[in-house]
């Protein structure tokens, strides 16, 4: 399932979202000890799959569940959205609206659906058209994966909606030019592309993850982005979740991931 991959790929990058040692040996390092945890790209793609199984109000189900778990990592802004008394989309296009859409993906059986509900998810937080387009690719590129498109199939759709030129790193961008290049950031616009470049260079879901660790950036939630793609196309991460999700999870978050 697109979730648990997105699950776990948040956890295995949350060690390195802040700090990544210079010499990292990012082939060997362990994808989970105890260093790893859960952060708000759990929390907020959990919320959204509870309002959409459930057929709960988007923005409500997000703030209620959100409300939750305070100090998990969100945004600066989003914060706020979570606890204001009227809360209005802020015209963002921070990598939150990829980051909590996997759900979307693996839920819709067609493609306009799974287009229109991953534009409603970011729409309540993340309605700029950037936030948007984030969310749809990624929730695109989990479609497709499901069904059966190949990896150059998944790279030709993202290099159409981030074409070389427009965007400073696109899916055109190999692992080795990243690896020089790419420094920490939280916008759709080089998260999502990026994320689909670790996937497009992987055999696995853990060397995709393997490709997120080399890289300085926002590796939760590229591991989150790219991690539902990759567990999708891979059918599974390639080791049983459970115990993984059972230890890293409140009974709060494990009991939605079940459901």
């Amino acid at each position: 399932m697109a979730v648990t991959g997105a699950i776990l790929g948040d956890i295995a990058g949350s060690r390195f979202e802040f700090y990544k040692p210079e010499n990292l040996d990012y082939l060997h390092c362990p994808l989970f000890d105890e260093n790893h945890e859960f952060t708000d790209d759990t929390v907020m793609t959990l919320a959204v799959k509870k309002a959409i199984r459930e057929k709960l109000d988007l923005t409500e189900t997000i703030r209620e569940v959100g409300r939750h778990y305070p100090d998990c990592g969100y945004g600066g802004h989003f914060v706020q959205w979570l606890f204001m008394e009227d809360p209005k989309p802020y015209n963002s296009y921070g990598n939150g609206s990829a980051m909590r859409v996997s759900f979307v993906g693996e839920y819709y059986e067609e493609l306009a659906d799974v287009i229109r509900v991953a534009e409603e998810t970011a729409a309540v937080s993340h309605n700029h058209p950037e936030g948007i387009k984030g969310a749809v690719v990624t929730a695109v590129c989990i479609w497709m994966a499901r069904h059966g498109k190949t990896k150059q199939e998944i790279y030709d759709y993202v290099a159409g909606q981030y074409p070389d030129g427009k965007y400073s790193f696109g899916i055109d961008k190999d692992m080795e030019y990243l690896a020089r290049h790419y420094t920490w950031d939280v916008t759709c616009m080089t998260s999502v592309p990026v994320a689909m470049r670790c996937f497009y260079e992987s055999d696995s879901f853990e060397s995709f993850m393997r490709n997120i660790f080399r890289l300085d950036c926002d590796s939760d939630t590229l591991g989150a982005i790219g991690g539902a793609v990759a567990e999708e196309f891979y059918h599974g991460a390639g080791f049983d979740p459970e115990p993984i999700l059972r230890k890293y999870l409140d009974q709060r978050l494990y009991a939605m991931w079940k459901e």
